[in-house]
């Protein structure tokens, strides 16, 4: 939608298609009846330093609908959670020495300062913490982390890049949109339609065919095929190479290298709290079935969702994994039966309602390198171009880096394009 809003702004005839019922792709969401604001299916939230998405909603004019709060996160250990958030927090942090937590407190320090991330890029997460932080640092906290969000098979291939961006973006005060994140995407889609942009709900794109030289035909599941002069694929790496039969051998080799896991996410309506304040809880995987506990009512109020507590228990693992596969009651027993861990007085019959949410591409694999082997913008295909959340590295995937480089491929094909305007934009508009 970023794309759409400033090509459209350029002067381009722009037509979106969305497989989906709403706009928002990952950070989409719902709302039901009696709910003031709309709730994601995925966890999100901007942090301060998300200046893209900032920007854009300065821009468009409704920053008095943003809003801001101090949340406490935690790191589950010894059968509690520790928070972990601030300087002073991890002073009394119980599982680590006086020592280790020095070391680990002067790492992340250089890790807020430092911008160096392409030197970080070649060497291991896991090799890296441990010759800084220390052995016990790494195996008490960021092994746990990295095995959680990358799973056995791939929590060892992670840059250190990776992690920097982690720490040095993150803020403790967290930013949202008044009515949900939904109300902000629904707000960019109409300032897109009201620019002229041709966004069609529910019509999925089944494939797309270069006729000529930067001329592509669009095949839809839903009405006529539509000719156009450039084509943007905002999706996976499977997608592209799905939908785009005209792909050389090679640049499919490159795509097929990108590695990725999903994301499992339980969402629950409750009719109390689960946890006292706490509305992020690391958690360890041999502990526990799924990463990471969300108390969303610890963000925005529950009065914001007819005064239910939304709680979301979320968990990262390759497609093939059995929660990919699995109904989703049991799914939902399987997250369930973990929370009296976390509140010994939980009862499932707190439980108002439940919803579960399963993506395939969610979490890239950012190895040692990988910035090299990431495709640029441009494809080999003349017009033809893609953006995904695999080439936002080292930035972890995010509204803002969405934003970013949606308005960045614009600028590119305005550019690539400008020669072909031989007259006034309002008289000769492109199709894209």
């Amino acid at each position: 939608m970023s794309a759409a809003y400033d090509l459209a702004r350029y002067g381009h005839s722009v037509t979106l298609f969305e497989a989906d019922d709403r706009v928002g792709g990952l950070a989409s969401g719902f709302r039901e009846s009696g709910w003031a604001w709309s709730v994601e299916r995925f966890y999100h939230h901007w942090f301060q330093t998300d200046t893209d998405l900032l920007g854009l909603v300065q821009e468009l004019g409704v920053s008095d609908r943003l809003w801001s709060k101090r949340v406490v996160t935690a790191f589950w250990h010894d059968g509690q959670p520790c928070q972990l958030d601030s300087p002073l927090s991890l002073l009394r942090f119980p599982g680590l020495s006086l020592l280790d937590r020095f070391r680990l407190g002067a790492t992340l320090l250089w890790l807020r300062k430092t911008r160096n991330w392409q030197l970080l890029e070649s060497v291991t997460a896991r090799e890296w913490l441990i010759r800084y932080c220390g052995p016990r640092a790494y195996e008490t906290i960021w092994k746990p982390l990295l095995l959680g969000k990358f799973a056995e098979a791939y929590y060892g291939d992670v840059n250190m890049a990776w992690v920097w961006a982690r720490v040095h973006s993150r803020t403790s005060a967290l930013w949202a949109f008044k009515g949900g994140f939904q109300a902000f995407f629904d707000l960019l889609a109409e300032r897109c339609s009201s620019l002229g942009v041709d966004l069609r709900l529910r019509v999925p794109v089944i494939r797309v065919d270069q006729v000529g030289r930067g001329t592509h035909v669009v095949r839809t599941a839903v009405g006529e095929p539509l000719e156009v002069d450039v084509c943007v694929v905002t999706g996976s790496p499977g997608l592209l190479t799905r939908l785009v039969s005209d792909l050389s051998e090679d640049y499919r080799a490159r795509l097929e290298g990108l590695k990725f896991i999903g994301a499992v996410v339980l969402l629950l309506s409750l009719t109390r709290p689960l946890t006292s304040n706490t509305y992020w809880t690391g958690l360890p995987k041999s502990h526990f079935p799924f990463l990471v506990l969300v108390e969303h009512t610890h963000f925005a109020p529950p009065n914001c969702f007819g005064g239910n507590h939304v709680v979301y228990c979320g968990d990262y693992c390759h497609a093939d994994h059995d929660y990919f596969k699995m109904a989703p009651e049991d799914v939902f027993h399987t997250f369930v039966d973990a929370l009296a861990s976390l509140n010994p007085e939980f009862n499932p019959s707190w439980i108002n309602r439940w919803w579960l949410f399963r993506e395939p591409y969610a979490q890239p694999i950012p190895s040692v390198n990988y910035s090299a082997r990431v495709p640029s913008l441009r494809t080999p295909c003349d017009g033809l171009y893609w953006l995904s959340m695999s080439q936002i590295h080292p930035w972890d995937r995010g509204v803002n880096h969405a934003i970013r480089l949606g308005r960045a491929v614009a600028k590119l094909i305005d550019g690539d394009f400008s020669g072909r305007r031989s007259a006034p934009v309002a008289e000769q508009r492109t199709e894209l």
